[in-house]
């Protein structure tokens, strides 16, 4: 009699080498955590061949950086992502200028995202990406991020010195600091209403805007909020080069992180520069981080923003990141 063979999909292969991936972590030196973490990649519009793909390699869902115009439209994505067994957990609105001296550009900001958090509820996402508003520009002096060293008012949020001692030369990216920091307080509180109706939370994001650039000051201005529909959407690789461990800036914030966004960065030998590389080949403890994430009881998403590594690649890192390996 033949022997029966079995020739087992793609999809199949993944599964089992995924499974046993975690199987080996699991018996190794992996960590046993409370929290539970789901995986996820940035895409821009939903297409059906790279989400397909995406299942496959054993990722859980995705941030969506496409905006929709119409709630046909978006449902029917979102019905495909959910039909492949994936699901949209943010959508990513990105860079806004709420601290513009113009107010046509402070208007079209906002109505962005607005646009933002009605696409995140028609897709059924928890959140959207919030980045408020940045400074910088040849006429604009700021410390090297090495040099910080700020003191504010916790009932203001307002920075009165960036550096110890003569902080004359930064005297106007002060004044900027302060103005940003009012403005996308004035312009996110208008949009709570909103968030609130559609049931979807403003991840407030600190990236490369020169502004929030220490954990308790980040911490003050996502705070003083006061509103459980305004949170912190925190990215580990983009702080990595103020110096400060992306642990520290975890504990910092506590039960203020609604979403992570993961990438690495690798300082130079003299900690006075870097770059960005791909998740586990930079300067970050992955460890700790994921330590971390624990202690202050994260349990959700963490999203892959990076490119240039094979899906199972980016999944099998991501799965030793949650396994604290």
């Amino acid at each position: 009699m033949k022997p029966t063979t079995f020739s087992p999909s793609r999809r199949q292969f993944l599964a089992t080498a995924g499974a046993a991936s975690l199987s080996l972590l699991s018996s190794s030196n992996a960590a046993i955590f409370k929290t539970e973490i789901k995986k996820a990649k940035i895409v821009g519009k939903p297409e059906e061949k790279f989400l397909r793909e995406l299942k496959e390699a054993g990722f859980d869902g995705v941030e969506v950086s496409y905006l929709f115009d119409d709630e046909t439209e978006a449902k029917k994505a979102r019905e495909m992502v959910e039909g492949i067994g994936l699901k949209v957990h943010s959508v990513l609105r990105g860079w806004a200028e709420f601290n513009s001296d113009d107010p046509g550009q402070v208007a079209a900001s906002y109505a962005v995202t607005e646009k933002a958090l009605r696409t995140a509820h028609w897709l059924g996402a928890e959140t959207i990406l919030l980045v408020p508003c940045r400074v910088g520009g040849p006429t604009v002096k700021i410390p090297d991020p090495w040099d910080f060293d700020i003191e504010f008012d916790e009932k203001t949020g307002h920075v009165s010195r960036v550096v110890k001692g003569d902080n004359t030369p930064f005297e106007r990216y002060i004044m900027l600091q302060n103005k940003s920091t009012d403005g996308s307080k004035e312009q996110v509180t208008k949009l709570i209403p909103l968030a609130e109706k559609l049931n979807v939370i403003i991840g407030l994001e600190n990236v490369w805007n020169n502004l929030w650039v220490r954990p308790d000051l980040y911490k003050n201005f996502v705070a003083s909020f006061n509103h459980p529909f305004v949170k912190a959407y925190y990215d580990v690789g983009n702080h990595v080069k103020y110096l400060v461990p992306v642990h520290d800036w975890i504990h910092t914030l506590g039960g203020l992180i609604k979403k992570i966004h993961i990438k690495d960065y690798a300082l130079a030998p003299d900690n006075h520069s870097g770059k960005f590389v791909h998740p586990r080949d930079g300067s970050i403890d992955w460890p700790k981080m994921r330590q971390a994430l624990d202690d202050v009881g994260y349990n959700g998403w963490i999203t892959v923003e990076d490119n240039g590594l094979p899906l199972p690649e980016f999944n099998d890192r991501l799965n030793k990141i949650i396994a604290g390996v």
